[in-house]
């Protein structure tokens, strides 16, 4: 079994992936095997090695997170030719996986022709799988990502097929439609199917929030590998329950100290008028599986200066020498 981290556009960046990505296990495993980036969006321009430096730091480290996990790094975008030029670039500078956005349901990104919109062009997906799948050197794996379709999953055999055809390695199936959004449920049992008619792995993805979630999707998808999205951001130790290796999540004061490091990373580098959002985000996600973290947020709700922040949350905080570990780890992933 294969677990992957998934992408979580505005959250889950390569500050998130580290801390997510750090042994928690008997074994010094994080239970993650790879993990996907934050969609890079591509229009009609080749970007610089700047941006991609920028989004997913992670290239400076061989392609993996500090702790050596794999990140493939993702493209959104619905021309066939710019993204091949791209793909070929991130390569280029080290990118273990191309990994392809065919799921986004942002109505923006939608709007633009990108991500769930493509579901409605199965022949346009294969020709983006296949001009990226040429463009990119033999060795480094095209896959892609997908839903069900985008108002209903009638044509969810057919995109599968059109990725499969144009040479994806293989294929996250997220079990809802573009217009499911993250409504539950997740029909898993649409990706049975899917694996039927392809050829390549299929990993499921969709409302796996517990252990039992887990189980039941792999019975029911009949797919040995996961992808793990809102409920490894909720429960930092799913994956490492999911696979036995822990009975039960961390400990409170374990997430509290994850989220003292991951204040102290976007403190680091994150302008400051997001930063109070980041941190937000995360407590409202933790507050699914713990208590703590909703009146933690309750302290916060209404502060946004990063210094109120730290002040009402971690005391001891100081900017300047605060985790010197964590902020050592961070600045070799970006030297």
């Amino acid at each position: 079994m294969r677990i992957l981290l998934a992408p979580m556009e505005g959250l889950l960046d390569h500050r998130l992936r580290d801390i997510l990505t750090q042994p928690g296990g008997a074994a010094g495993s994080c239970g993650i095997d790879a993990c996907v980036t934050e969609f890079i969006r591509i229009t009609s321009t080749l970007l610089p090695a700047e941006r991609f430096h920028r989004v997913v730091p992670e290239l400076r480290n061989r392609g993996r997170t500090p702790a050596g996990v794999p990140v493939r790094v993702q493209f959104l975008g619905s021309d066939p030719a710019c993204l091949a030029e791209n793909a070929a670039l991130a390569a280029m500078l080290g990118a273990p996986v191309i990994d392809l956005n065919f799921g986004c349901p942002a109505r923006l990104v939608n709007r633009h022709g990108g991500g769930a919109a493509l579901l409605r062009d199965p022949g346009l997906m294969r020709a983006i799988v296949h001009a990226v799948r040429q463009a990119v050197p033999a060795a480094i794996p095209v896959t892609a990502k997908m839903r069900l379709g985008y108002d209903t999953p009638d044509v969810a055999l057919d995109c599968a097929r059109a990725l499969a055809d144009g040479g994806a390695a293989e294929i996250v199936v997220h079990a809802r439609t573009r217009t499911d959004g993250y409504r539950p449920p997740a029909y898993w049992e649409w990706i049975a199917s899917i694996r039927e008619h392809v050829r390549i792995p299929v990993i499921a993805n969709g409302e796996i929030w517990t252990v039992d979630d887990a189980r039941r999707c792999r019975a029911v998808s009949g797919c040995d590998d996961l992808m793990l999205g809102r409920g490894a951001v909720a429960n930092p130790a799913l994956a490492l329950m999911i696979r036995g290796d822990r009975d039960t999540g961390f400990a409170w004061p374990e997430v509290r100290e994850m989220l003292r490091r991951y204040w102290a990373a976007i403190g680091l580098q994150m302008p400051e008028r997001h930063r109070h959002g980041r941190l937000k985000q995360w407590l409202l996600h933790l507050a699914r599986h713990y208590p703590e973290a909703r009146d933690e947020f309750g302290l916060i709700r209404r502060l946004v200066r990063p210094e109120d922040i730290s002040g009402a949350l971690f005391p001891e905080f100081n900017a300047t020498d605060a985790i010197p570990v964590f902020s050592s780890r961070l600045a070799m992933s970006l030297a």
